[in-house]
């Protein structure tokens, strides 16, 4: 068992210098892992660690998904390898959940894999020293997930956005950066669900939330804020023309989706946009979403595949929706 690998080590620690810097080695891990503030720094100080005293440079972390079937890369440093590999190790750390966690590495050359294979029980018995970590956070993973995750999408849902967006608008009153953001919704998206089921319905937005994410940068942010409608925040650019562009690009792309309704049939929709950008005459984010919410209306209002920013809505035109 692994607590006895470690209890004998502890014990051979007292004669052994080797054996003792064994187990300072897993209690510097220990320490470090405490002030990780998610598993995400967990998996790269495991990293540092393997690459500080064992001269580590190809590791990835993932979770194992044992409901599911499924693996999840955390994190991913150096070059790729197979577990199959006869240079490569792999370590599965038991959480007591329903998602293990797996560190796998490989070895540089024979003489390489030669010395991590006699400290083999050491590294071993570190892994189970910080199971209890790794699953702490593993929980707080999947508690932030079901928390700000739209179930759906995997975008961001609007408890997320509220939150975040807000603390973005509070740092650009001392930024002169401007913030674009897009509301985006599908054209007649009811017709859908009447049509056809809630799960072609799911089906759809699913296929618009990879579109948008296709178009924008990992730094923007996205989310489903109710039924079909999904908020942009724009941080990568605060050139407008650069704005719709993206707006173009988004909408020309969805339009050519094709979303399998059977072994027969597909289904192709197309969106509008409306667009605003946050400055100091909007006082929060409700107004900022107000703003985008009329600006996608007056979209919609000109046809399909339509986007609209919402200072160029005419004043006879804007209509108050909330």
């Amino acid at each position: 068992m692994l607590k006895n690998s470690i209890l004998n080590l502890i014990k051979s620690s007292c004669n052994r210098e080797k054996d003792f810097t064994s187990l300072e080695k897993i209690y510097e891990l220990y320490e470090q892992l405490q002030y990780s503030s998610n598993l995400k720094q967990m998996a790269e100080d495991i990293y540092l660690w393997l690459n500080r005293n064992y001269n580590v440079d190809n590791v990835t972390f993932s979770l194992f998904d044992m409901k599911n079937n499924r693996k999840e890369n955390i994190y991913v440093k150096g070059e790729e390898f197979y577990l199959d590999d006869d240079k490569s190790f792999f370590f599965i750390i038991n959480t007591h959940t329903s998602q293990n966690a797996i560190v796998s590495f490989s070895s540089t050359s024979k003489t390489h894999f030669t010395v991590l294979e006699a400290e083999y029980n050491a590294i071993e018995s570190a892994f189970f020293q910080i199971s209890p970590i790794i699953q702490s956070g593993i929980l707080k993973k999947n508690y932030v997930q079901s928390n700000s995750i739209d179930s759906v999408t995997n975008v961001y849902n609007r408890q997320y956005l509220t939150e975040h967006v807000n603390k973005l608008i509070n740092l650009s009153h001392t930024d002169t950066s401007d913030i674009f953001f897009l509301m985006i919704g599908i054209d007649r998206f009811k017709a859908v669900i009447d049509e056809f089921d809630y799960d072609i319905g799911d089906k759809v937005l699913i296929e618009l939330a990879k579109v948008i994410h296709t178009n924008i940068s990992e730094f923007d942010l996205v989310a489903r804020l109710s039924g079909d409608e999904f908020l942009v925040s724009i941080l990568s650019s605060d050139n407008e023309n650069e704005i719709r562009v993206i707006c173009e690009k988004i909408i020309e792309d969805f339009a050519n989706v094709e979303i399998q309704i059977n072994e027969k049939a597909t289904l192709k929709k197309t969106i509008c946009i409306g667009y605003d950008k946050f400055n100091t005459k909007h006082s929060s984010l409700d107004q900022i979403i107000k703003n985008t919410d009329t600006a996608l209306y007056e979209a919609k209002n000109k046809g399909r595949s339509s986007f609209l920013a919402f200072t160029d809505i005419k004043e006879e035109d804007n209509i108050d929706l909330f």
